[in-house]
């Protein structure tokens, strides 16, 4: 039997769910709050919601929860004079970390890099009131996450030209105390799932949102689903949509971030197909950086190897050596051919254990280097005799590496590993999604917010815009943050929409 839908309710179409009819005096259930995805700006938006006092319900498509979230390995971007930052002398403030994400991510939102940076260290305190605490420790060397259970270290480029002459540089990835490259926020969110069966929210798995429901002003007012061979409708005053990216959905990637198409490895889990975006479309909503994305094969650990200098095919460097991993790779993505090489002498040379781009040989002198790579003749030579010359001096007038990071590179003979797409092992994410206020709310292009939808998590345009200005952490930490924001305001909206009519089960659907 088909559910009914009240007079003047519309449903825009996503995907054919049987028949759902706009002229019936039928009855759905009825909930203050619905929750689309249970990673970790889905989880955050629930419980904030419920913790204001809303009744929520969170459905989410996988049996268990934790999303693509819970792959990864627990960095949260956190700072202005965190507890940890505190602990192990680092200072910061909530200015400096202001200043350096609208310097890294320019087209983000100035009001929402102001709230993150101000409501930073409090958000720290939320996530640690789950129920774990992350070590007062610092680990200094540049990696792409700590090895061990440090809780703080660099994870972007605030050290990295010319971001450290415009905002004041302070570590600010905070690593969950567990162990290991992956699967440390997998510990935050089963102390997430905790604190939500405290908060009485009601969690309905294998379950998905197949279509939103808008009344003739073109508010959202209720959210259809489906549960194997069952479907419904719940009325409801606000839907909050954290349903992931959509780097698992072929023709949006082939669309919007084509170089994420073939060969690099997607981060993300089989629901990262673009759900949350189109259902978001589907009545309006403005996507936003859609074709921006983080892609990246780190050339360290070591990192000895950043010693070295990075050049394309012409020989010529393009990028300063000790920018963070994905700000690097952004620019091996601009060169001819996506191809270039990490050059360095036997004196700094260090193999990695888990090369993600591989050794391809070495030479005992430079020309013949430069006939093994294929480069231009004489033109690494030169650019090797400059970055010398330079460097001895510890100075970098090209690219202004840091000083730390300078040394000439004079001792042969040298190797070189490859950094070309398609034979370094590549991996990204899409970072597009919907134009959101600094509460959540979903807006179309002219800036009006659509009733009663919000978006949060990879589905919504907030601080992380653009893969060269990106830092580990930002997406567990403004998901959480602005799927905090997002719940709270969600419950302010109890008991404005109540044209769709209570029942005690959703009804099977033909």
């Amino acid at each position: 039997m088909a559910q009914d839908i009240p007079s003047g309710l519309t449903i825009p179409a996503v995907f054919d769910i049987g028949t759902l009819t706009a002229d019936g005096a039928g009855a759905a259930e009825h909930t203050d709050v619905v929750v689309v995805g249970f990673g970790i700006a889905g989880g955050s938006a629930a419980l904030e919601a419920a913790r204001s006092g809303a009744r929520v319900i969170l459905l989410e498509r996988a049996s268990t929860y934790g999303g693509t979230s819970a792959m990864s390995g627990g960095h949260f971007y956190l700072g202005g004079g965190t507890p940890v930052q505190s602990a192990t002398g680092q200072a910061d403030s909530a200015e400096a970390m202001a200043a350096y994400l609208r310097a890294a991510n320019p087209t983000a939102a100035p009001e929402k890099v102001d709230a993150f940076s101000d409501d930073s260290v409090e958000h720290f305190g939320w996530v640690e009131a789950l129920g774990f605490e992350f070590e007062r420790s610092y680990y200094p060397e540049k990696a792409v996450i700590q090895p061990g259970t440090e809780g703080l270290m660099y994870t972007g480029n605030e050290k990295v030209w010319p971001f450290r002459d415009l905002a004041t540089p302070a570590p600010r990835g905070h690593k969950v105390p567990r162990p290991g490259e992956m699967g440390g926020t997998q510990l935050v969110m089963d102390l997430m799932a905790g604190r939500l069966e405290e908060a009485g929210v009601e969690i309905r798995y294998e379950t998905g949102a197949t279509n939103l429901i808008t009344n003739e002003t073109g508010d959202v007012v209720g959210v259809a689903w489906r549960h194997f061979d069952q479907s419904g409708v719940i009325g409801t005053d606000a839907v909050i949509i954290a349903a992931g990216g959509f780097v698992m959905n072929a023709d949006m990637v082939a669309a919007h971030v084509p170089q994420l198409q073939e060969k690099p490895f997607t981060l993300g889990s089989t629901y990262d197909d673009g759900l949350g975006l189109r259902l978001g479309s589907s009545v309006g909503a403005e996507l936003q950086n859609m074709d921006s994305a983080f892609i990246t094969a780190p050339v360290y650990p070591p990192s000895r190897l950043l010693m070295g200098v990075i050049v394309n095919k012409q020989g010529e460097r393009f990028v300063a050596e000790d920018s963070y991993h994905s700000r690097t790779s952004g620019f091996v993505m601009e060169q001819t051919d996506h191809a270039a090489y990490l050059i360095v002498d036997s004196e700094h040379i260090e193999h990695p254990a888990f090369p993600l781009c591989p050794f391809i040989d070495g030479w005992d002198t430079i020309e013949e280097m430069e006939v093994g790579l294929g480069l231009p003749t004489g033109s690494l030579a030169a650019t090797l005799g400059r970055y010398n010359e330079n460097a001895s001096r510890k100075d970098d007038p090209d690219f202004h590496k840091y000083s730390e990071w300078l040394e000439p590179q004079d001792v042969g003979p040298w190797g070189a590993y490859d950094l070309t797409l398609g034979k370094a092992l590549y991996a990204g994410f899409t970072m597009g999604g919907m134009r959101t206020s600094v509460d959540g709310e979903v807006e179309r292009v002219d800036g009006s917010a659509i009733g009663g939808l919000y978006a949060a998590g990879a589905c919504a345009s907030n601080i992380a815009t653009d893969g060269k200005g990106y830092a580990s952490g930002l997406q567990l930490a403004e998901g959480s943050y602005f799927g905090r924001r997002a719940g709270r305001h969600a419950a302010s909206r109890k008991g404005q929409n109540q044209s769709v009519t209570p029942s005690e089960q959703p009804q099977s659907q033909n």
